[in-house]
């Protein structure tokens, strides 16, 4: 199959095909041919302003129009974006400097010199006209800098080869065959280059996408009734409590999903397969897979070769490996880089080979079958003082399972003990239905693996108060610093 990439930049879209983009109280619709045109407009405009082949734009700002605008006419003109993720950056001279960006277009206010309001780029990539050189990516080249939705520090980036972002897409198309009649559905945040793939995907496969921000996300998928939701389990997991609560649960989905849905989309972080298993039950088939920034996607469950419990065969292009306890690597044909450019030094550039294999810091194996399960993080595997080791993540998930529990997490403060923080489903927390499911849960596990005691947080994990990450994983680092003092850590003081 062509290069994805080189595909988009020189060849028009397909007819028919329409991109949507969904903000509280409004809505616009594009048809893809058109979106295409004005990228190309808006190449040339970059190119008046100075932009040259390598140079970085940065783009800081909601899920929009003139996002996707942006991240195609600088694939255009050999420009490498920088995704953003708002919240987590300031568009100041600062950033600017930190990450050689000749130009940053932001939806924050900013009087720095180099920054430039977003809002500027829908009429420069209408009025803008003119013709660039044909363009064609090797695949080594990079297209854009991504970071970690790391808990911790500087955000760690990689700047992403054509031939990873193409090895993936041919990967999803070959499982899910997307085409003319699909209708993709995207609200995360398209700092997170994942999320451009269904953008890529629309113009070269010829279907149509929405985009949304999060909090239209619900209101959205009413209205664009789409054949495939991509989504967090997190997301899923808010959804499922929604439909379980409904005198019918398949037709409150079908009111919520709207009636054409060919499957659902998850990854990022582990799913439930009490979750998973109720959608289906629902006529709504989800999908998990497993991946990180350093790989791309590296397993995928999908029609005809799916088994709960697991993150799917292993896809074409990739290779998992695993070390004496577990633990594994991920060699790519095509790897996505072969070192950080941001954020990491020392002991932590060692997740890369010198061969571009990958240490994932995953523990999981193989099934005869060739599925793929993941156990859990090799920092998470807590040691006791009698030696035992015991892999929290299968024990958080079960806690999870409770309608009571959102997140739970898992600490061990004297290597005798284990003490959970849980994070309610609604406050205040029923402590009652909390106290149940741990007793519970205690009797099904050894004797090692019960928990002795559980904090409820208070208040519950989110993004804005910084315990979960944006795609809503729990912060295991701050949850512990916060809840120092209540799992009873020696020495422990709050800050």
């Amino acid at each position: 199959m062509r290069s994805v990439i080189n595909r988009i930049v020189t060849t028009p879209p397909p007819a028919g095909c329409h991109a949507t983009f969904a903000r509280l109280g409004s809505t616009e619709t594009i048809e893809l041919r058109e979106l295409s045109t004005r990228a190309a407009n808006l190449a040339v405009a970059l190119r008046d302003m100075g932009i040259r082949p390598g140079d970085r734009i940065g783009i800081l700002a909601a899920n929009c129009l003139e996002w996707v605008l942006l991240d195609l006419a600088a694939l255009r003109c050999k420009a490498v974006t920088a995704g953003l993720e708002p919240g987590k950056f300031e568009a100041d001279a600062a950033l600017l400097a930190r990450y050689d960006l000749k130009l940053l277009f932001t939806d924050q206010s900013s009087t720095a010199a180099g920054v430039r309001p977003i809002r500027e780029i829908r009429d420069l990539a209408v009025r803008s006209t003119g013709t660039l050189p044909e363009v064609e990516y090797g695949p080594e080249e990079a297209t854009t800098l991504k970071f970690t939705s790391g808990s911790t520090g500087v955000p760690k980036g990689l700047a992403a080869s054509v031939g990873s972002i193409d090895s993936s897409l041919r990967a999803v198309q070959t499982m899910f065959a997307h085409g003319p009649g699909d209708h993709l559905f995207v609200f995360l945040p398209l700092s997170l280059l994942q999320q451009r793939y269904w953008v890529y995907s629309a113009l070269c496969f010829g279907h149509d996408v929405t985009i949304s921000t999060y909090e239209a996300a619900f209101t959205t998928m009413r209205q664009v009734r789409p054949t495939v939701v991509m989504g967090v389990p997190g997301f899923y997991e808010t959804v499922k409590r929604h439909l379980e609560a409904q005198a019918d649960p398949q037709v409150a989905a079908k009111e919520l999903f709207g009636d054409r849905i060919r499957y659902l989309w998850t990854g990022s972080a582990p799913a439930g397969a009490d979750m998973l298993r109720f959608f289906t039950s629902l006529g709504l088939p989800i999908y998990e897979g497993y991946g990180m920034n350093e790989t791309c996607i590296v397993a995928k469950n999908h029609p005809g070769a799916s088994r709960v419990g697991s993150v799917g065969r292993v896809v074409p292009g990739k290779e998992v490996l695993f070390d004496a306890d577990g633990v594994i690597s991920v060699r790519s044909e095509y790897p996505v880089a072969r070192r950080y450019e941001y954020g990491a030094s020392g002991p932590s550039m060692g997740v890369f080979g010198a061969d571009g294999t990958v240490r994932t810091g995953d523990i999981g194996y193989l099934d005869d079958d060739g599925f793929l399960y993941i156990r859990g993080r090799a920092d998470d595997v807590i040691v006791l003082a009698n030696g035992k080791k015991v892999i929290v993540r299968p024990i958080e998930e079960r806690m999870a399972a409770s309608p009571a529990i959102e997140h739970c997490v898992i600490f061990c403060p004297t290597q005798n003990s284990l003490v959970a923080v849980v994070s309610p489903t609604g406050e205040p927390a029923d402590e009652k239905a909390i106290a149940e499911h741990l007793a519970r849960t205690n009797a099904e596990l050894e004797r090692d693996e019960r928990i002795d005691r559980v904090v409820i947080a208070k208040p519950r994990f989110s993004i804005d108060n910084g315990l979960l990450s944006s795609q809503y994983k729990p912060k295991r680092r701050q949850i512990r610093e916060q809840y120092r003092v209540e799992i009873g850590e020696k020495g422990s003081t709050h800050a």
